[in-house]
């Protein structure tokens, strides 16, 4: 593996875990109790990487030995799905994608092409919130903070012409016509799976832990993606925590999931300020300008791309457009956290999620129920 090896998994980088330990640390997923009335963790099997910039875990109950290597070679399937998106290296199916496919159709793998139908669904379906053909738009925000400035109206209306997923052209081939391609209909479109790639990742490697017959574990990427299998300690589900927007060290709900994906998204980590006003980092792609509307977003679903992505949309949808997607998918439900009026604490509207598996743990939050 690029950044741990199986000789680390086997040695120094697998441990027994404290169920108390580090009760506050989101990127540990599991969030312990102190009170009866709340979900508790035991010991865990953790194995640990880093890729996509963050840190990953696999954790497990404790149990045989060869869950161990298991558990790696999901590892490893991360590492694998990093390699396919990445736009960080120019050797990439993704990179070779942006280079070549406005010059003429590019054959792509078949997994490939079933994410980008997979993307392509959700772009129709979230009024293009989602939207992973924005790299030129990622770019020009990139350089111009890093430059002390923000765009100009010109610049962002010149990256948006390059933009967007109506652009791309998927071409299953039929007869004599190769397949599967990608086409770009326009030069300088790019695409980026930054909102979705760490939730197909943990989606692979939870079908490389299925292989196996390990149906209780939990995987998670960096601090904003996790897959939840199974049962913890006989639990129904496994607790996870989320952080608080404002005070991100300490967490303000506790969630009870099993068979779900957790993503969530924000800017309260990610931004930079320009002349005293503060730009996140989730752009609205159909407008180009960060979007504002919402101070965090956790979205529930049955995996973790459809989590990550959906995340994202609704962040940039707000709070009553991504109200009504959930409305009318109840598979899919909601933690969505506008900003609080000066002096009032936070209040967190909760949809498609039953009471009995959501558990405040800060008197800092008024929690809402879409449905009472």
């Amino acid at each position: 593996m690029p950044s741990s090896s199986r000789r680390r998994f086997l040695t120094g980088g697998i441990a027994l875990d404290a169920a108390r330990e580090r009760a506050e640390q989101l990127a540990d997923a599991l969030v312990p109790s102190e009170s009866g009335d709340l979900p508790q963790t035991g010991e865990t099997l953790r194995l640990e990487t880093r890729a996509m910039a963050c840190p990953w875990s696999v954790i497990l109950d404790p149990g045989p030995p060869d869950r161990v290597l298991h558990a790696s070679d999901a590892l490893e399937e991360v590492h694998r799905v990093e390699r396919l998106l990445t736009v960080y290296r120019d050797d990439s199916p993704v990179s070779r994608l942006n280079r070549e496919a406005a010059c003429e159709p590019c054959t792509v793998s078949g997994e490939l092409f079933a994410l980008l139908e997979m993307c392509l669904a959700l772009y129709e379906s979230t009024d293009r919130a989602f939207d992973p053909a924005v790299q030129s738009l990622i770019t020009l925000w990139r350089d111009c903070r890093d430059a002390g400035r923000v765009p100009t109206q010109f610049e962002i209306n010149a990256a948006l012409e390059s933009s967007g997923f109506s652009h791309l052209q998927l071409l299953r081939g039929e007869g004599d016509v190769p397949g599967p391609q990608v086409h770009f209909d326009v030069t300088g479109l790019g695409l980026n799976f930054g909102a979705i790639g760490k939730g197909y990742a943990i989606d692979r490697a939870a079908a490389v832990l299925r292989t196996h017959n390990l149906l209780d574990f939990l995987i998670h990427g960096g601090h904003s993606s996790l897959y939840a299998s199974g049962e913890h300690y006989g639990q129904g589900g496994w607790p996870v925590g989320l952080k608080n927007p404002l005070f991100t060290d300490d967490s303000y709900l506790l969630l009870l999931l099993q068979n779900q994906a957790l993503g969530t998204s924000g800017s309260n980590i990610q931004y930079f300020r320009h002349a005293g006003r503060r730009y996140g980092h989730i752009l609205d792609p159909r407008n180009g300008w960060p979007a504002e509307q919402l101070l965090s977003v956790s979205v529930i679903a049955p995996t973790a791309a459809e989590a990550d992505a959906l995340s994202t949309a609704f962040y940039v949808l707000g709070l009553e457009k991504a109200r009504e997607y959930c409305d009318t998918h109840p598979s899919v439900g909601a933690i969505l956290t506008p900003p609080p009026e000066r002096g009032r604490q936070l209040s967190p509207i909760v949809c498609n999620l039953p009471r009995e598996r959501v558990f405040p743990v800060s008197d800092a939050v008024e929690i809402r129920f879409a449905v009472e």
